[in-house]
């Protein structure tokens, strides 16, 4: 019977131990965490319609989102009533995406939905600012 008991607990802390490295973020090494990378783009457009504004957010959607790595993903218009003196209103559409890593971002940045966006898109932008940048929690 001690054996038995013995044996459980060790199965028990196999078994904990297993769980516990299965749930670590895949990206650490040596015991730091890679940091998240931010891709921040800001689109002004050359006819920046409603109806200009919304075609590009939908193509931002079926083209930009759900991309294996992705943390975080949203985009949308400027928010045209805020107005301190600190808001940037010089764009006209913002793409918000967060990537476990610097490794998913630059799959993105290959993906061909990446770049069939880029093409059917990029006829009616004017300027287009992209800033990135390492992020933790």
């Amino acid at each position: 019977m001690h054996k038995a008991w013995i044996l459980g607990l060790f199965l028990v802390l196999f078994l904990a131990g297993f769980l516990w490295m299965a749930g670590r973020n895949r990206s650490e090494a040596g015991g730091k965490k890679e940091p998240m990378l931010a891709h921040m783009v800001y689109f002004s457009l050359k006819d920046n319609s409603k109806d200009a504004i919304k075609k590009l957010v939908d193509a931002c959607h079926k083209y930009l989102s759900k991309h294996p790595g992705e943390v975080f993903y949203a985009a949308g218009g400027l928010a045209g009533d805020l107005k301190r003196e600190v808001n940037d209103l010089d764009f006209d559409v913002a793409l918000h995406l967060v990537f476990d890593s610097k490794a998913a971002h630059d799959r993105y940045q290959d993906a061909d939905r990446h770049t069939q966006f880029i093409n059917e898109n990029k006829d009616n932008w004017k300027k287009v600012r992209v800033f990135d940048s390492y992020v933790t929690r």
